[in-house]
């Protein structure tokens, strides 16, 4: 039986203070932030988002206290981190992990990837004519 599609996501909490600069950021490596409460993929966001953020926490036993107002995201790669049907390569993951290690005092998480359904890039769509 064949996998269901899916992503590879980091999942992050961040403090919402650096949120904007931080997706900046990722931006220009070709990682792209989603807000677990606002995306595509989340049934009920906000509920997803408050889950996520309490498991990651609880699992740290209190030394994530900070954390407990900040945003969960999901991290992906972009297009210039992969080849056809190859798997994501190392230096995709040294790119993620060197720019969330930079901001220690301002993002929490786990140095592992997890799936979820694929997440769609909005795309502009241009008038006929």
């Amino acid at each position: 039986m064949r996998r269901p599609a899916h992503e590879n996501v980091a999942t992050v909490l961040v403090d919402p203070l650096v949120l904007p600069d931080l997706e900046l950021e990722l931006m220009e490596l070709d990682l792209r932030v989603w807000p677990v409460a606002t995306a595509p993929i989340a049934v009920d966001g906000p509920r997803q988002s408050f889950q996520i953020r309490r498991r990651m926490i609880e699992a740290q036993r209190g030394a994530w206290e900070c954390a407990r107002d900040w945003t969960p995201v999901w991290i992906s790669f972009g297009d210039r981190w992969y080849r056809g049907d190859e798997p994501l390569p190392w230096s995709a993951h040294q790119a993620l992990w060197h720019a969330l290690e930079a901001r220690p005092d301002h993002v929490r998480y786990r140095k592992r990837l997890g799936g979820v359904r694929p997440l769609a890039v909005p795309t502009e769509s241009r008038p006929a004519g």
